[in-house]
């Protein structure tokens, strides 16, 4: 490739696209509205209606763009970005990044105008859905109520954490100890401790990488409000003994939350219910194919038993059947209230309740299937196939929909780590991402594959892997000095994490536990 000038500059022989305002030229616009004395006449003089004291003393300083120049700037933006439409984005981890079918779009493109004040006879349409969607996540589930308010999963945890807080002072007990285990998401601790809960985090048995059933004994108590946890965790572990965990929990008095952001490997096949939770959440911006949003729009889909209804935020979807008429109901006498505005993304919602309505029963059960045929294709040719990388917790035990792998020893002998590799990879047009801080497993790496893509596709994404970790034996700096291809380079580290000293406490008891490693 030549090197490509751009207006503003160009770098070697990338593009590096301005932000907007350093594309402004004065007196450019997107569009000129005629102002003759006819709409003059109409319109009125709209500025003297604002108060002197609320006017802007200069106008707002905004980029001054014709359409065509704001049209090829969002445009070249896109083509900088990694993503499940131009990519093969199998490294997204525990974030499920899956291929959305491009007719929900239509779909959702035809209801992007309502209002969340719009009457309700108005958006009858909106409110069946929003119910049924319901009831199909009830079947999917063994739960038995839905609300589609929390904006994503930790706000769904939070939701969930509330309502055990709720549920414990309804019934005049003083308990405020929340149970999780270290691989499940940060946000099973984090959102109850938000909430004022004492977190007590269960760690696995090293031989099989499940939580340790010994030692959620010892921790419930009199004190025990609940327990939430990921299954199978963000390892990829699914843990059989999981109703037993439930069992321990409800004997202690307490309640127990699910959290299903890694489902797409059992969707179909295992409940909620059957496993003993009193409550859980899907994401419907991952598994049920949504685009994942990082960030953006989402939807955590939060279902309770019965005896947890009242607790539900408002409002929740019902149908008068004398009426004949869907409406939003606000009469939960215990509900937490609202865990955010209105009744949640309604295109997210939308997305979700299509794509169950295209596959039906069997297809949820084929997308799993399907998933956990990839994952294990994907890691039985990197245990094979890639030199340096290997699963060193615990190295003989089944994934389900996603694995974490460790680069420990192509770290030890040469020098090149996870977060190098990842950089590398974006040169061949494919992300990759590691996992939480502070990392447990050494230099990690997480792949999950989901449903979407191909053999062909996954053995691309493969070989790509194995060319980085052979240039990490052969040629390090190479990897160490990535990503070449990107706009933007490498950023040296300076977070928390890089320093071991700042670990909290209970990481490093953990390590020392283990000898620095598990």
């Amino acid at each position: 490739m030549g090197v490509v000038k751009v207006r503003r500059g160009f770098h070697e022989a990338r593009w590096e696209e301005p932000i907007i305002f350093e594309l402004s030229n004065e007196g450019e616009r997107g569009i000129l509205i005629p102002l003759d004395d006819k709409i003059r006449r109409e319109v009125g003089d709209v500025l003297s209606s604002i108060p002197e004291h609320m006017r802007r003393k200069d106008p707002p300083k905004l980029p001054e763009v014709s359409q065509m120049r704001v049209l090829k700037h969002y445009l070249r933006l896109s083509q900088e970005t990694l993503g499940a439409d131009l990519n093969i984005d199998i490294g997204q981890g525990t974030c499920t990044m899956k291929y959305s079918p491009k007719v929900n779009e239509r779909f959702v493109a035809m209801v992007r105008e309502l209002h969340p004040y719009q009457d309700e006879e108005t958006v009858q349409g909106a409110l069946e859905i929003m119910y049924k969607l319901d009831l199909f996540l009830r079947e999917i589930s063994g739960l038995d109520r839905f609300s589609f308010q929390p904006g994503g999963g930790s706000q769904a945890i939070f939701a969930m954490a509330s309502i055990i807080r709720a549920y414990h002072k309804k019934r005049g007990e003083e308990r405020d100890e929340i149970i999780t285990t270290i691989f499940s998401h940060p946000s099973d601790a984090a959102a109850p401790a938000v909430k004022g809960f004492k977190v007590i985090t269960i760690y696995p048995d090293p031989e099989t990488g499940i939580p340790d059933v010994e030692a959620l004994k010892a921790a419930v108590s009199k004190r025990t409000a609940g327990m939430i946890v990921a299954n199978p965790e963000d390892t990829g572990i699914f843990n059989p003994r999981i109703k037993e965990f439930c069992d321990i929990v409800h004997e202690a008095g307490g309640l127990c939350g699910y959290d299903q952001a890694n489902a797409n490997g059992i969707i179909g096949i295992v409940r909620a219910k059957e496993c003993g939770f009193d409550m859980g959440f899907f994401n419907l911006h991952k598994t049920f194919s949504s685009p994942h949003g990082c960030g953006g729009p989402a939807v955590g889909a939060l279902g309770v038993r019965k005896e947890l209804e009242n607790f539900l935020p408002v409002p929740v979807v019902d149908y008068d059947p004398e009426r004949k008429l869907y409406y939003l109901n606000y009469d939960l006498p215990d509900t937490i209230g609202k865990v955010r505005e209105f009744y949640g993304v309604f295109p997210v919602v939308v997305r979700a309740y299509a794509w169950i309505m295209a596959l039906g029963e069997e297809g949820l059960k084929e997308v799993a299937r399907v998933a956990v045929l990839n994952n294990n294709y994907v890691m039985h040719r990197i245990l094979r196939e890639v030199r340096g990388a290997d699963i060193s917790y615990p190295a003989n035990k089944r994934r389900i929909e996603q694995v974490r792998y460790s680069l420990k020893k192509l770290k030890d002998e040469t020098g090149v780590g996870a977060e190098d590799v990842i950089r590398r990879m974006a040169d061949f047009g494919f992300h990759l991402w590691t996992s939480h801080h502070p990392w447990i497993i050494p230099e990690p790496l997480t792949i999950e594959p989901t449903e979407s893509y191909s053999k062909e596709e996954l053995d691309e994404y493969v070989e790509a892997l194995k060319e980085v970790l052979r240039e990490a034996y052969e040629e390090p700096e190479t990897v160490i000095n990535a990503p070449h291809r990107s706009v933007i380079h490498k950023i040296e580290d300076n977070s928390w994490f890089s320093d071991p000293k700042k670990w909290s406490i209970t990481w490093r008891l953990f390590l020392k536990k283990h000898g620095g490693k598990l």
